[in-house]
C-alpha cells in the first residue's frame, strides 16, 4: 500500500497531500473486499478525514455498513469515525440485484444465483459509537 511505505518513509503528510488535493474527485472502489490491518485502517481514516468537506468521494463497497468494522481490524470505533465522516453529507446510492459481471454465467446455468448483501442502516453503527461511548462516560 503507498500509505504505508510513505509512512515508513516518513513522507506520509506529503503523499496524503499528494492523493487529496488536486482532484476534484476521489474515487475508492471495492472497499472491505481485502481487510485492513489497523495500521492500514488508520490510514485510510486519515486519507478520508483529509478529504473531508474539501472534496468530492466516492466509494463503492459490497458490504452493508454493520460489516465495515471486520474490514477494519474489528475496530469498531475507528469504523464508527470513518462512517461518520462519508455518511455526513452522503448520498448513499444502493444497487441490488444480479452481478452484471455474472448474468451471462447465470443465464446459461454455470453458476448459481449469489444473494446480494443486505444494507444496514448507518445509523446502527453510529448508535453502537455512542452506547460505546455512553458506557465510557
Amino acid at each position: 500500500m503507498q500509505l504505508t511505505t510513505a509512512l515508513r518513509r516518513n513522507q506520509l503528510e506529503e503523499t496524503i497531500k499528494r492523493i487529496t488535493k488536486p482532484y476534484r474527485l476521489l474515487i475508492i472502489d471495492e472497499m472491505g473486499y481485502l481487510p485492513m490491518d489497523r495500521e492500514q485502517a488508520n490510514l485510510l481514516f486519515q486519507v478520508v478525514a483529509k478529504r473531508y468537506e474539501t472534496g468530492s468521494l466516492i466509494l463503492t463497497s459490497n458490504l452493508p455498513f454493520g460489516q465495515w468494522d471486520q474490514t477494519f481490524a474489528d475496530d469498531a470505533t475507528l469504523t464508527a469515525a470513518l462512517l461518520d465522516r462519508l455518511l455526513h453529507h452522503a448520498h448513499v446510492v444502493p444497487i441490488s440485484g444480479d452481478s452484471y459481471r455474472l448474468k451471462e454465467k447465470r443465464q446459461a446455468g454455470m453458476i448459481n444465483r449469489i444473494p446480494p448483501p443486505h444494507l444496514n442502516d448507518a445509523d446502527d453503527v453510529k448508535r453502537k459509537r455512542n452506547s460505546k461511548e455512553a458506557a465510557l462516560s
